[in-house]
Order: structure tokens, then C-alpha cells, then sequence
């Protein structure tokens, strides 16, 4: 069974091929060029450096969200688009939950943080024990200082992991001393972990269609909150 899986949430982008936990190819890039002028090549070009057409592919993954919206909403469109044209089944990845792939070697307490802005992160815990990913909590956005004070509680081993695991490790100071950094290599968000989870859910069944496909959105747009902000109305 070969998994196309993709990843636009944040700045970089990446797409990856596997054949179920055997990865055959995987492209990243980190540009200043937006998703929209980079994830369709990408695309492209890994199915030809594979020698892969569209109709080998039996599911296409996507980390749906959280994270950038206008990157999230590229990355689910190119996915429906693909899905829907070939009839392709999909399943929708947590962005958080994808992260906490990378760290599959290590038992640990994995904390998945991306940068929310307005003083706030996108996060979730995972704990990691013997290649299992046990999830902890559900995805949520909220405070640096309310993630501080959750953290206090933990004695494990906790590595912080995501666009803002610097920002998060930077508040932390060193208060708490069983934090640390996740390598540089294995910070980010990738769509080779991506497909890991992906093939989990696919195995459970946990698939949706290209219509069903959806971003997966923790807040608002900032424009919305702006708006509403004018309004009065606290969302």
C-alpha cells in the first residue's frame, strides 16, 4: 500500500512516498516561495524521481491543521483536488500528532508546539514509549504560561518539538531542567512522520473522502478576531 503524504502548515513544505513504514522518497523544502508555488512540484517531481503515477497511490495523507491557515488551506485544497480527480481515499493528520512521529526512538514525552502568535501556541503531549505514540492530551491553543505551568507537573523526559519549540524553550529558561530541544534535524514538522501516522490511521479504518477532507483550524483567522475584537465579541 503506497501513502503520497504532504505537509504546508508552517514555512517549510514538504511531501513524502511510502510503502507503508518503508519510505521510498521524501522532498523538503524551506524557501521564502509560498506553498502555492512550491507543494505541486514538489508533488510532481517526487512521483517522477520514484517512477510513480498518480493511480499506484493508494491514500493520500495531509497534516490538516493546526498551524498557518493560509498553509493549511493549500496544503487540504492540493490533497482534495489529487483525491477527488482520482478517486483516492485521504486521512487527515493532526499536524501536532505528526510531529511527535519523529521522536518515535526515543521514550520521552514529546511537546509539539507551533507558534499560534498573540502570545499563544498550538500544542499537544505525547508520551513515547517502546515506538508507540500515546497521545496525552488534544490538540489545543493556549498560553506559553499555561503550558509552563502544565510542564511543572511532568518528571519525564520532555522534548520540545515544532516552529516553536525555540520560543517555548527560550520562556522556560531554565526552570525546568527536564526539558530540551528536539535535534534541528528532527524539529520540524515532515511529511515522511506524516505518513507514520498516517498509516496507523489508515489501518484503523480512519480514512475520509476528498469531499469529507477539511482543515482543521484551533482559532480563528486574525482577521476574524479583529473584526469580532470590533464587535465586542469575545472569539
Amino acid at each position: 500500500m503506497k501513502i503520497l503524504s504532504a505537509d504546508s502548515s508552517a514555512i517549510a513544505a514538504s511531501v513524502a512516498l511510502s510503502e507503508e513504514n518503508k519510505l521510498i522518497g521524501e522532498f523538503f523544502i524551506n524557501t521564502s516561495l509560498t506553498h502555492s508555488q512550491t507543494l505541486m512540484p514538489l508533488i510532481n517531481q517526487l512521483l517522477k524521481s520514484t517512477n510513480t503515477k498518480i493511480e499506484d497511490i493508494n491514500c493520500i495523507a495531509i497534516n490538516a491543521g493546526p498551524g498557518s491557515f493560509t498553509g493549511v488551506r493549500i496544503g487540504v485544497a492540493a490533497v482534495k483536488g489529487l483525491a477527488f480527480a482520482n478517486d483516492i481515499p485521504c486521512v487527515s493528520v493532526s499536524t501536532l500528532s505528526s510531529m511527535a512521529y519523529n521522536m518515535i526512538d526515543r521514550n520521552c514525552i514529546v511537546c509539539s508546539v507551533m507558534d499560534a502568535r498573540c502570545e499563544q501556541i498550538y500544542n499537544a503531549l505525547f508520551k513515547v514509549n517502546n515506538n508507540k505514540i500515546i497521545r496525552l492530551c488534544e490538540d489545543r491553543a493556549l498560553s506559553l504560561n499555561d503550558l509552563k505551568s502544565e510542564l511543572s507537573q511532568i518528571n519525564d523526559r520532555i522534548i520540545l518539538i515544532g516552529d516553536g519549540a525555540e520560543i517555548t524553550y527560550n520562556y522556560l529558561g531554565n526552570q525546568l531542567e527536564n526539558v530540551e530541544l528536539a535535534p534541528v534535524n528532527l524539529r520540524y514538522q515532515r511529511a515522511s512522520s506524516t505518513a507514520l501516522a498516517a498509516f496507523e490511521k489508515y489501518k484503523c479504518n480512519q480514512i475520509v473522502t476528498a469531499k469529507e477532507l477539511m482543515p482543521i483550524y484551533l482559532r480563528l483567522p486574525q482577521a476574524q478576531r479583529e473584526l469580532n475584537k470590533k464587535r465586542g465579541l469575545n472569539k
